[in-house]
């Protein structure tokens, strides 16, 4: 079996909790051969946990990229410097590329990410792993199959504590979180993974109308944000985001999704099971692996990379995740319904070892 080579680029918090674990748990088709990160130090004491020589560690990814013996890079790096990097790595190594999410800080760079790989000829996944979490491609499914019937609407509950979170070994301690150089701050970190797991879920979205309680905080410009949904398929919908508290009955109020028949019901992302309650008093727990996205993002690319199956996570799917995040700033900041897509779109079929459902050819390398 072939083994992609891999350079890094930023070797963070985001490199050790999420990618690297995947990376492990797929050494027989991944090898890591580098590392670059702004602090070197960092990036020599993983060389040196990996055994990779310090003539493979550097401190400027522009010098890295131009090795010709690495087959791909994955970049994590903070989210305002994610398009221009990766469209560096793109025009001067031409190699895939691996991205975090959101693709970009701003729309207009968002909207430039997509046609990378077209200008430049490379495959670009973006590790949105909610869109790739066993639990949300399961409830997918459930909806799609008419479970429980048609499906009217949905309500869901999203609570982060982030000041209490800056003080533990979690993502809201990093400076550049703290005080973010994008608009939106922890709604674009953060609620950007709820917008493409509702949008997987339920595909694309006619109109939205949002409301935010202000705050004098530079992580969020809002404590607590509402949006009212309208999907194109009729569903309707509301997604709340508490990011300064703690939401602290049980079961948490989650994800649930009430149709004509039962309704769906996640507690939150790392209980394991997903709850189906029919309306003749039937009731099934539907078991689950929590936390595979990263896994199955990675698999994905592989198999892509192997002529197996296309990309999941485009540039082009994640700017529809990302411009619904600035789309619920704009109709809270107007006090006015935002349109979303113009279109239905696309909806993606992503399975590991299945074929993706979308019009775009493999990158075998």
């Amino acid at each position: 079996m072939k083994k992609l080579r891999v350079g890094i680029i930023g070797t963070g918090m985001a490199f050790e909790k999420l990618h690297y674990p995947a990376f492990r748990e797929l050494a027989d088709k991944y090898e890591i051969v580098a590392l670059c990160d702004v602090d070197r130090f960092k990036a020599e004491s993983w060389a040196a946990r990996l055994g990779i020589e310090t003539r493979n560690v550097y401190d400027d990814y522009r010098v890295m990229i131009n090795r010709t013996d690495i087959d791909l890079f994955d970049i994590m790096v903070p989210i305002e410097e994610n398009f221009e990097v990766t469209r560096t790595v793109a025009a001067v190594a031409g190699k895939p590329i691996i991205c975090e999410k959101p693709l970009a800080s701003n729309l207009e760079e968002a909207g430039a990410h997509v046609e990378l790989p077209r200008r430049y000829g490379v495959p670009v996944m973006i590790a949105e792993n909610y869109r790739y979490n066993e639990e949300i491609d399961r409830i997918r499914d459930l909806v799609r199959s008419k479970k429980v019937g048609e499906i009217l609407y949905f309500i869901q509950n999203r609570v982060v504590n982030f000041p209490e979170d800056m003080l533990k070994d979690k993502f809201p301690a990093r400076e550049w979180r703290q005080y973010p150089d994008y608009y939106g701050g922890v709604l674009l970190d953060t609620g950007v993974h709820d917008m493409a797991a509702l949008r997987h879920i339920f595909g694309a979205v006619d109109l939205i109308q949002a409301f935010g309680r202000r705050q004098e905080k530079d992580y969020s410009p809002y404590s607590v944000v509402t949006v009212n949904m309208r999907f194109k398929s009729g569903v309707i919908g509301t997604f709340s985001f508490f990011t300064a508290g703690k939401e602290m009955q049980r079961p948490l109020t989650g994800l649930r999704i009430f149709g004509t028949g039962g309704m769906i019901y996640l507690e939150e992302r790392d209980c394991g099971f997903i709850n189906l309650m029919h309306n003749d008093g039937t009731h099934e727990l539907i078991p689950y692996r929590p936390q595979r996205g990263f896994y199955n993002e990675l698999l994905n690319f592989y198999n892509a990379a192997m002529g197996r199956e296309t990309i999941a996570v485009t540039p082009e799917m994640e700017f529809g995740d990302v411009k619904m995040i600035f789309d619920i700033l704009k109709s809270i900041n107007s006090e006015t319904m935002v349109c979303v897509d113009r279109e239905a779109g696309y909806n993606p079929v992503y399975h590991p070892g299945r074929q993706v459902d979308r019009e775009m050819h493999p990158y075998p390398m």
